[in-house]
């Protein structure tokens, strides 16, 4: 290919047929004078130390499921859950059994992924996952039984929900009683397990859906703002209106005013 007859645009649109750039076609590109190719060679090498990044990450957070994989178990489960620290609305856990082969670059714990990127993996995850479960447990049961019992039953709601018995299970952090598997509880484990990530994921966009609906139920709180975390403007509305059916009473922040 003789990049030196053709336009910068026609560069473009054959670049942009591709799935990815050969690397012969990119040395053809740095090698070409023009300024405008020079960018589009730039362009190339970034996105590809992207990918490269990215792969690199995927293979770092797949090292347990790899571990499950080898000792024959098949369906390995991921486990997160969402909501411990907020004044108001549930504890949601998801537990999540994702193909051997399946891949998701940028896969990362929950937190550390925008808005719009969250809600299309939710999308792919519940697609392609082999099981998804999800566990509820609102502010009057945690409130009941304290917030951390309270996440361990989430959990096992939603490794329950989930349809298939898990052979292995990759938590964030705990150790669940009465399961009859192997478990694995990995401290920051939604940023080392893509199957934990999954679940923190699928966790999250559940919970923040339920919230923006409570937002609605009960406005002037601001619940699709916050989440129902105790930022000022939150802790200014309890004072101002009171806690709401979905406040937890036992909890700083709420209780002086319950």
């Amino acid at each position: 290919m003789n990049l030196a007859d053709m336009s910068i645009k026609e560069i473009r649109v054959t670049m942009e047929k591709l799935d990815e750039v050969p690397k012969d076609f990119l040395q053809l590109l740095k090698e070409d004078k023009r300024a405008g190719v020079q960018a589009l060679a730039k362009q190339v090498e970034a996105a590809i130390a992207r990918q490269e990044k990215l792969a690199q990450m995927w293979a770092d957070m797949t090292v347990y499921e790899k571990a499950m994989f080898e000792k024959g178990h098949q369906y390995i489960f991921g486990v997160d859950e969402v909501g411990r620290g907020p004044l108001a609305g549930p504890v949601v856990a998801c537990a999540v059994c994702l193909p051997k082969d399946f891949y998701l670059p940028g896969l990362n714990d929950s937190k550390k992924i925008p808005v719009s990127t969250r809600e299309a993996f939710c999308e792919i995850i519940q697609r392609d996952a082999l099981a998804v479960g999800i566990g509820i447990v609102d502010a009057a049961r945690i409130d009941a039984i304290n917030i951390l019992a309270s996440t361990k039953e989430a959990m096992k709601l939603a490794i329950q929900q989930a349809g298939k018995s898990p052979d292995a299970l990759l938590i964030d952090a705990v150790q669940l009683t009465g399961m009859d598997c192997e478990q694995v509880p990995i401290i920051g484990g939604d940023a080392k397990s893509v199957s934990i990530a999954a679940a923190s994921i699928v966790a999250k966009v559940t919970r923040d859906r339920l919230m923006a609906q409570y937002a609605e139920q009960y406005p002037g709180y601001g619940f699709d703002k916050h989440a129902g975390y105790g930022t000022p403007e939150h802790l200014a509305a309890i004072a101002r209106f009171g806690p709401t059916p979905i406040h937890r009473k036992t909890f700083t922040g709420v209780k002086e005013h319950a």
